[in-house]
């Protein structure tokens, strides 16, 4: 019996970057509740963000922010791992040189950006719904990172090969979508965070149903006994899951929750 539905957000419940969710999936969120099945959002955005998009039932369920690194249900903090200043600081030295590049500096409160790119800024302000303070220089004050992310608009794959090689012995990297790749602790990912729910709350993977569509939610299904890609996912991601759902704009998570109520 499942107790325990976690989901990624972007590319897997909306398309990516925008707060496209089909209202259907509160009243799901509810009737899974009423059947003692607890639902988890796990995503790379940050809380501020996740409990706008979710707000008429904000009570009746947990998020899973920062790609694993935070996780708070109705206030309580269920898990939040931070990154060690020095690492914090040479990744932002290095990626300051990269052209074209963007970043967040991730904590419990907003993000931290020196950005001044106003697509960016839209993005995470406007489609993200985050809370975000632009800062000349983010490393002036030392603050409890949970995450730092790297944005560009279309060299994420070439970024990743050199960053990766680099970075890789000190952080977790993992590409979340096409334009972000994400950096946290060595042990935040998503698959770590519901884990540590399965603990607390005495939950058993194969109590467990989850959903995802890109590389930071393959440790996602190896955490539960019941996987599923999204249809639009890459191949490498499909093979990572037990199952196959439809895509996100045909909305294949709700499509198996349906089926599971």
């Amino acid at each position: 019996m499942i107790k325990l539905v976690a989901s990624d957000i972007d590319g897997t419940l909306l398309p990516e970057g925008t707060d496209q969710i089909n209202p259907e999936i509160f009243e799901v969120i509810r009737k899974l509740k009423e059947k003692d099945i607890l639902f988890a959002a796990a995503s790379g955005r940050h809380y501020s963000g996740m409990s706008r998009l979710f707000e008429p039932v904000k009570q009746d369920m947990i998020f899973i922010t920062e790609n694993g690194a935070y996780v708070n249900c109705r206030g309580y903090t269920m898990l939040d791992q931070v990154l060690d200043w020095k690492d914090v600081r040479d990744w932002v030295h290095e990626v300051r040189q990269i052209p074209g590049a963007s970043f967040t500096l991730d904590t419990k409160e907003g993000f931290y950006t020196e950005s001044k790119d106003p697509e960016f800024l839209d993005l995470v302000l406007k489609g993200y719904q985050s809370k975000m303070t632009c800062e000349e220089d983010v490393l002036a004050q030392e603050r409890a990172i949970n995450k730092v992310a790297l944005y560009h608009k279309t060299d994420i794959p070439k970024i990743a090969e050199r960053m990766l090689a680099r970075w890789n012995s000190r952080l977790h990297c993992a590409i979340s979508g096409e334009i972000w790749m994400d950096f946290l602790n060595k042990e935040s990912n998503k698959g770590n965070a519901i884990r540590s729910i399965q603990k607390i709350l005495g939950i058993r993977p194969e109590e467990t149903m989850v959903f995802g569509d890109n590389f930071n939610d393959i440790e996602l299904f190896h955490s539960a006994g019941e996987s599923y890609a999204v249809g639009n996912a890459a191949d490498a991601v499909k093979r990572e899951a037990k199952h196959v759902a439809d895509t996100n704009v045909n909305d294949g998570v709700l499509k198996v929750l349906r089926t599971l109520l």
